[in-house]
């Protein structure tokens, strides 16, 4: 189960760079906050599960 929330977290890291670099390129300003806000919903995610990791017995 948590390999499934970790290949998750890097999905959205990943996807939400490749948003941001593209609304940079096409200047986008929505695009841009959006693939932020993607990236930093994956680092939140990568967080916790790191942080379960840390408690597992």
């Amino acid at each position: 189960m948590a390999r499934d929330e970790k290949a998750k977290a890097k999905k959205d890291q990943v996807k939400g760079k490749g948003k941001e670099a593209a609304g940079r390129t096409m200047g986008n300003e929505r695009m841009t906050a959006e693939g932020r806000a993607e990236k930093a919903k994956g680092d939140a995610r990568q967080a916790k599960e790191k942080g379960k990791d840390t408690f597992k017995p």
